[in-house]
Parts: structure tokens; sequence; C-alpha cells
């Protein structure tokens, strides 16, 4: 199996920690190592180290590169720019192949965490196995414990068990529900948490982008035929610059009919908040992440951060409270997700020294 690590995302409700320049990914949020290097040495047990591939833009090349030192530069695929998850899978598909028309392929976000790595093995294996000799689109749902409101779900049908009992044909994907919802969601036993990882041929998902997304594939043809030749580059950037910014959620599994879902029964959690970071880390008897330089009295549920300047509290709870690069960021928890319209209010007044 080819892996294929997904790592040109900005970050940008981990601001102030994630910047334009050092994202999410490459810093060490939820332990000692960045979220890309957690992901990359989980993927080293399961892929040949030769056959992994991060794709991300030029800009991350030399960060990346630094902070994965054991990484070939060769299996770097630089995107001109950002344009969501479709043209990102599509090129790599693209480029591999090239190399390799027969490739079974793994797509992997760079910033999600996965510590049962036996029972992820498992699934990953089923997946690959099940790909490589069928038509078959194949993406990972993770048998919830809770009924999560931030977490997208895949519908499956339990009688059409075609694997080992863990892989299943979906019915449909659901946006994130409401508490209500999600609660009902559990209940049925139907659903999944939709882990935003997938398995297929390359031929097979270059396939459905030809049928679901025909611009985008034939922007990749283009490309396709450029590789290995001097001109590579300038078709590449030709060509992106027409792509249309798509999910390969909306542009192609939710229309496809040879979709099917692994059950995943490892935990997972796509890391996507402060608060969601808190959960994870050890707490103090007042229920506290108490990071860095920092003092408190009667306080309570918070996560503060700060490697440098001092930050004291009193009588206060359940707050992020973060600085980083000569910025301070103060919210609630429960509000933590908003961090995101923040930095999105920055570029729109052009505050870039703070990006």
């Amino acid at each position: 199996m080819y892996s294929v690590i997904m790592a040109g995302g900005i970050g940008k409700r981990f601001w102030p920690r994630s910047r334009r320049g050092r994202p999410k990914q490459l810093i060490d949020i939820v332990s000692d190592q960045s979220m890309l290097r957690l992901t990359y040495n989980r993927l080293q047990e399961i892929s040949d180290k030769n056959k992994i591939y991060i794709v991300a833009g030029q800009d991350l090349r030399n960060p990346i590169l630094n902070e994965l030192s054991d990484f070939s530069e060769n299996n770097y695929i630089a995107e001109p720019s950002g344009k969501n998850t479709a043209p990102c899978i599509g090129l790599a598909a693209t480029i591999i192949e090239a190399k390799d028309p027969d490739a079974v392929i793994g797509i992997f976000p760079a910033d999600h965490l996965i510590n049962d790595h036996y029972s992820f093995a498992e699934a990953v294996e089923n997946g690959v196995k099940y790909a490589r000799d069928h038509v078959a689109l194949i993406t990972f749902g993770v048998t919830p414990t809770r009924p999560a409101t931030g977490y997208g779900y895949i519908q499956f049908n339990k009688k059409s068990i075609v694997k080992n009992g863990m892989i299943h044909k979906v019915k449909t994907f659901a946006e994130k529900p409401n508490l209500n919802t999600a609660k009902r969601f559990l209940e049925s036993g139907e659903f999944l948490w939709n882990s935003g990882m997938f398995i297929w041929k390359a031929s097979n998902i270059l396939n459905s982008i030809k049928l679901f997304l025909p611009e985008l594939y034939e922007s990749l043809q283009a490309v396709s035929k450029a590789i290995n030749t001097p001109e590579y580059d300038s078709v590449l950037k030709r060509q992106w610059a027409t792509i249309h910014s798509n999910s390969i959620d909306y542009g192609v599994m939710e229309k496809a009919k040879n979709v099917y879902v692994v059950r995943g029964n490892f935990d997972w959690s796509d890391v996507g908040s402060w608060d969601s970071v808190y959960d994870f880390k050890d707490k103090d008897k007042n229920g506290n992440v108490l990071i860095g330089n920092t003092e408190t009295i009667d306080t309570s549920g918070c996560y503060i951060y700060s490697r440098k300047n001092l930050i004291s509290t009193i009588g206060v709870k359940d707050l992020i409270i973060i600085q980083s690069k000569g910025s301070l960021l103060i919210v609630n928890r429960n509000e933590s997700e908003r961090v995101k319209e923040l930095v999105e209010m920055f570029e729109r007044k052009n505050r870039n020294e703070y990006l």
C-alpha cells in the first residue's frame, strides 16, 4: 500500500500557536511530538517508508522536511495552492499511478490522533485487501463512543457485510448533527463517525473523478502527461489555476454507488479545537491543564499555555488562554471552535503579521 498524508491545512482553530509558516500539523499539540510526526510514525508501521507521500503547499516543503528528516524529499508532492481534498487526492493518485498502475492508496490527514495502532493497522489491512480486489471506494468509519456533534457521520447497511464483518456498503453521509439527531444516530446502531480516511486503487479513484468531476480529471490528465518532463512544474501551475476547490466527500463519495466503509474500533479524534486538546491532556486537581509559565488562584477547568510570559489567573473557569508568538488568546472552552472566525477576521483586515 502507498500512504498519502494530506498536510496542507492551515489549522486556523489553533491560533495563536498555529500560523501559516508552522500550522497545526507541525506543532506539538497533544504530545511532545508534532501531529505530522505522530501520523508519519504510525504509517511507517503499516506501509513501506519509501511508499509514504506527503501532499502540501510549496511553502511548507522546508518546514515539513525539517520536521521529518527521515522522509524522502522525492515523495513530497507540492500543490501550487490549496484547493481542498479532491484536487489534492487526485494529484497524488495521478503521480502514484504513473509509477505503479496497480497501486492501492491510503489517504490520511496529517493532524488526526490515533493511539490504538494495532486496531488501526487491522482496519487498514481489511481495507487494502478489499480495495485490491474490487472496484470500490473505501472510507473508514469509527464506532462512536458518544453523540458527538462536531463530526460528520456515515450510515451503513448492517446487512451488507462484505468482509470479516467489518466492511459494509454505505447508505449515505450525514453532516454534523445537532445533539438530538446525534443521539438518534447512536441508538440506531447504523452510524459511524466519518474519519476522513480512505483506501482505493489509484485507477478507481481517478475513474470516479472522471465520472463526477470531469474538468478536474482533464486537468489531471494534462499533468500526468507532463510527469518526468521539464514541463511538469509549468503544466501543473497552469492547470491548477483552472481547477475548482472541491472536497472528495462532496465531489465523489456522496455521488458514487461503489462506496464501502471499514468499521474501525480504534480510538480516533480529528483534534478539531483547543477544547478537544484539553480533553486529551492530564488535569490537576482543579481540572486545569497548565503548560509553561503559569500561576493560578481559584481557577478551574482551564487550558493555559505560555512558554514565555507569565500568565496568572484568579477566579476564572472553563477558559482557553494561550500566549504564543506575541499574541494572546482568551476564549471560553465551549466556544474554542470560533477561533477560526478570529483568524478569518485577521485575513479580511490584512493583519498578516498575526497570521
